[in-house]
């Protein structure tokens, strides 16, 4: 970056504050409770959430903040803001679990609905991903001592040659019948939405699917707008823009995240498959 961009540091140093914090409680033996079927949660998850929900409200009082751990009866009315930051305190909480490392603290945020700023903390190794959006576009990755690089995504065009990047945990069929259209051979299986999108915006990876229904918009708003920054693409798998103003949380329609030069082909692969899946039910 060749300026300071004060919100970003902000931004950057709640989340690393948040990621001293998890690293604390995955060094203890600490305790999954359940939310739901599926839905693990631990004493990491909610004090990061009100650490991060905290310190955003002291720096930017004025925007809203929609977290995962306290999400308010009236989403509609917070959305209304201008303004709107979208937290998972700790993404990947199975893999935190789990003890394998793929979780991440990430903070995104939308103004007038897009995400504009996004950032994406991986605790155990340090690693920080930075992205600004708009006229001051900007991304860069900084490593546990403090140094940075900027982000920047692959170029690779040849779909049959990319990586693909899928969910350990949650595997979606659609993955298999883009695989098989475009040729795919190289999949590398990994816990968290943010850490997974990560690998794309450094170009150690090519592209994402996510079927969908699993995802909330606090899993997709940091992990977009680094990418974005990154020279990236990020839509559903209809190739259409995430609506941050929605109600509805769950990104049903799925995600599609890519280097941008892939995204094209890849849309037309899933739309293959689906067409080909409803010929045959």
């Amino acid at each position: 970056m060749t300026e300071r961009d004060d919100e970003l540091e902000d931004v950057l140093a709640i989340a690393r504050r948040a990621a001293i914090l998890v690293l604390g409680v995955y060094a203890t033996p600490f305790v999954v409770d359940m939310k739901g079927p599926g839905d693990p949660v631990t004493r990491a998850d909610r004090e990061a959430n009100a650490l991060i929900c905290g310190d955003l409200a002291a720096r930017f009082p004025s925007a809203a903040v929609l977290a995962e751990e306290s999400v308010p009866d009236d989403v509609t009315a917070l959305l209304a803001h201008e303004q709107v930051f979208f937290v998972d305190p700790l993404d990947g909480t199975r893999e935190f679990a789990d003890r394998n490392g793929e979780f991440a603290v990430m903070i995104g945020r939308t103004t007038a609905g897009r995400p504009d700023l996004g950032v994406v903390v991986i605790p155990v190794t340090g690693e920080a991903l930075v992205g600004r959006v708009g006229a001051r576009k900007s991304g860069f990755i900084e490593d546990a001592s403090g140094r940075r690089r900027p982000l920047h995504v692959s170029g690779e065009v040849d779909p049959a040659a990319a990586r693909l990047m899928v969910s350990r945990s949650h595997r979606p069929r659609i993955a298999n019948g883009v695989k098989e259209r475009l040729g795919l051979t190289r999949e590398i299986p990994c816990g968290s939405v943010g850490v997974k999108v990560a690998r794309v915006a450094t170009g150690d990876a090519d592209l994402y699917v996510h079927g969908g229904g699993g995802a909330k918009r606090w899993d997709t708003c940091a992990p977009e707008a680094i990418l974005l920054a990154a020279g990236g693409r990020f839509t559903d798998l209809a190739g259409e823009l995430i609506d941050y103003r929605s109600a509805e949380l769950t990104v049903r329609t799925g995600i599609l995240a890519s280097n941008g030069l892939l995204h094209g082909p890849v849309l037309e692969a899933i739309a293959a498959v689906r067409g080909e899946a409803g010929r045959r039910s």
